[in-house]
């Protein structure tokens, strides 16, 4: 779950809601897994450009550290992920979301052939961001390929390169759809997202629609009035059942949640 807009508590995001994401941890509709217990982590902007990130391996209904800070951070830009590992390790560095710098990352899917594909990957990574790379995930290594192809400067390009990539090695190890993905990433300001697979079916992925209308088509939801009218949600499964509010992200599209325009544009990897 990514949210941008207006000072809010963490627990109105997490907690709150009906299908909240500790519900979907424990009660997926969507996703590949009903149960994903394999950690939880946050993220989110406070004070100055770098985010803060709590993470742990905890099942996130479990955590008790989690209703705590949740009731005491505000935030006008918040990640949050809850993990069921697809192969590697249940420790904290594998758990979502990742940081670099300012950056906050978030993935959904896998790259499948992953162990075979593994070292190609590694060595493709810039050697100035390589000793930046903390777990042993896909996911985080998808961000430094990312980050490798100019994700600073040129977010929905890097992402295509980096998925190019990813293809053209698959393929080179005989592997069958490599990618995977549903993606959020974030430099404090904006938030870009992207659902594209190599199979053409990938995981969900909505963004809501804009808050001034879902209040005139649902005014008994009071905690609609929390919301700034540049409130903006990308999540992998509606929070609450409310017609009208969520939109499905088109399949392998890409999006960017930005102060004034909104954007989502057709998603092409990109070879190296």
């Amino acid at each position: 779950m990514a949210y941008s807009g207006s000072p809010i508590l963490a627990e109105e995001l997490l907690f709150r809601p009906v299908h909240s994401l500790i519900d979907q941890s424990m009660h997926s509709r969507l996703g590949a897994t009903t149960t994903n217990g394999d950690g939880f982590g946050i993220g989110w902007y406070g004070e100055g450009p770098r985010p803060a990130v709590f993470k742990n391996v905890e099942p996130a209904w479990n955590d008790q550290n989690l209703r705590e800070i949740a009731g005491a951070v505000r935030t006008p830009l918040f990640f949050a992920h809850v993990r069921a590992s697809t192969g590697t390790a249940v420790q904290r560095s594998n758990c979502h979301p990742f940081r670099y710098d300012g950056w906050l990352w978030m993935h959904n899917g896998a790259l499948n052939g992953f162990r075979a594909m593994k070292r190609d990957l590694l060595t493709a990574v810039d050697p100035a961001l390589f000793t930046e790379i903390e777990g042993s995930t896909d996911s985080e290594l998808l961000f430094f390929l990312a980050l490798t192809f100019g994700l600073i400067d040129d977010p929905f390009g890097a992402v295509a390169r980096a998925v190019g990539l990813v293809e053209e090695v698959g393929r080179a190890h005989n592997v069958t759809h490599p990618v995977q993905m549903s993606v959020a990433t974030t430099d404090g300001e904006s938030m870009w997202f992207f659902r594209y697979s190599t199979e053409q079916h990938t995981r969900t992925l909505f963004y809501s629609t804009d808050i001034a209308k879902v209040r005139a088509l649902h005014p008994e939801v009071e905690s609609l009035g929390l919301l700034s009218e540049e409130a903006r949600f990308v999540v992998s499964e509606p929070l609450r059942d409310l017609a009208g509010a969520w939109n499905e992200v088109p399949e392998s599209s890409a999006g960017v949640v930005q102060p004034g325009h909104d954007e989502i544009r057709p998603f092409q990897p990109i070879s190296p």
